[in-house]
């Protein structure tokens, strides 16, 4: 499915942060721990907020979220919140309903604070240049291996030539990922990020090579790596 993209179109961020991070062992959703002065959300935001190719930014929230709205950066004039739902395909759908059907979608990771300000807006010219949705992404480097379903045993090594490890920001058409979005979501399909919902429609995004610390953020350990790479950035510009 290929819905034609006018190029002057706007460009809107969605960020669904809707979760609460079971995996951090934290008494609060990761996205509020704090990395320095500021909260996780607040550092990928004020990425977000800063670019100049990025109109609008559509936050999706807990229904029960009473923490977003008390920072600084949600009083913003790009920010814009809504709710979501159960999972972050639900979420993303939220946000999406609420943009301009021929505008295109970015989806973050709200706990991807690292993100390199280049690497969003390469992305953003790779796929505005083609027409054809995208996202960032890493070539694998580690040797990987592939277990038997039952036992944590080897079952071969796997051929890595051709994997990539997924990334965010994500760019889609706003229509085309709604469509896709809902399609998987009627058949129960697991969708793990917005390029899996593209490609249950037959969809072939375009893979846009990034930085290795743009690191998602989904164990307490992952809090020290992101705060070392957010002060080198710092300290870097």
């Amino acid at each position: 499915m290929r819905h034609h993209v006018n190029i002057t179109r706007k460009i809107s961020a969605i960020v669904p942060a809707a979760g609460v991070g079971f995996r951090m062992n934290n008494h609060i959703p990761k996205q509020y721990i704090k990395i320095g002065s500021m909260t996780i959300i607040e550092h990928t935001l004020a990425k977000l907020v800063t670019h100049p190719k990025i109109d609008t930014v559509m936050v999706v929230i807990n229904s029960n979220d009473d923490m977003f709205n008390k920072l600084a950066i949600a009083s913003h004039p790009k920010i814009k919140v809504t709710y979501g739902g159960e999972t972050r395909a639900d979420s993303v759908l939220a946000g999406l309903m609420l943009l301009d059907a021929n505008d295109w979608a970015l989806v973050h990771d709200a706990a991807r604070p690292c993100v390199a300000m280049d690497d969003i807006s390469r992305l953003i010219e790779t796929v505005v240049n083609s027409q054809r949705g995208g996202i960032l992404a890493t070539r694998i480097s580690d040797t990987i291996k592939r277990a038997y379903p039952v036992d944590s045993v080897i079952e071969k090594s796997v051929d890595r030539s051709y994997l990539w490890a997924a990334a965010t920001p994500q760019l889609f058409n706003v229509a085309e990922l709604k469509s896709c979005l809902r399609q998987a979501l009627q058949n129960h399909v697991a969708i793990t990020d917005e390029a899996s919902a593209i490609e249950y429609c037959g969809g072939h995004p375009l893979l846009v090579e990034c930085r290795r610390d743009n690191i998602k953020i989904t164990r307490p350990e992952d809090v020290a790596l992101a705060t070392y790479y957010l002060t080198k950035h710092s300290s870097d510009r």
